[in-house]
């Protein structure tokens, strides 16, 4: 990372595109977000705290998450809805040799097709950035959820 680029602005920066990207439903570039061996984990605040393996969601690289995507355009049934993010300040957490760890918090609303809106998901992104490329990458991204209560129909990335 050159010495006169702010991690927090890159990393901020970074969030808010891969938001946009699910938001506005261009699913087929959100694997672009991560690196070819990236992980991408949804848990719950329960699990986490305990360190326990279990994840809604665990792809453990990229093929896994273009897999994701193809099965939810070709394969999965569900209602369709939108979801819009906001997402909290960054703090970064940790630094070394091109890598950055940040921590965000998030609220996902998701509107229905007949225009129901409700408050989806909160929680927080727990990632670890390689910021030594051309642009900014997740090698892991967790997504670590407040509630254990989640709807079953857990479709679009968080």
């Amino acid at each position: 990372m050159p010495p006169d680029n702010n991690p927090i602005g890159i990393v901020s920066g970074l969030l808010a595109d891969y938001a946009h990207c699910i938001d506005s439903d261009e699913l087929e570039r959100w694997p672009d977000f991560f690196t070819e061996q990236a992980r991408y984990r949804i848990t719950t605040t329960f699990n986490h705290e305990r360190g326990l393996p279990v994840g809604i969601i665990d792809a453990k690289n990229r093929n896994m998450l273009e897999d994701r995507v193809a099965a939810l355009r070709k394969a999965n049934i569900y209602e369709p809805q939108r979801y819009r993010h906001i997402i909290s300040v960054v703090r970064i957490t940790g630094e070394s040799g091109g890598l950055v760890q940040a921590e965000a918090g998030f609220i996902v609303v998701r509107t229905m097709i007949d225009g129901r809106q409700e408050l989806f998901v909160s929680g927080r992104y727990l990632d670890s950035i390689d910021l030594s490329g051309e642009r900014a990458v997740f090698t892991e991204k967790l997504v670590v959820l407040d509630s254990d209560k989640i709807d079953t129909l857990l479709a679009i990335p968080l």
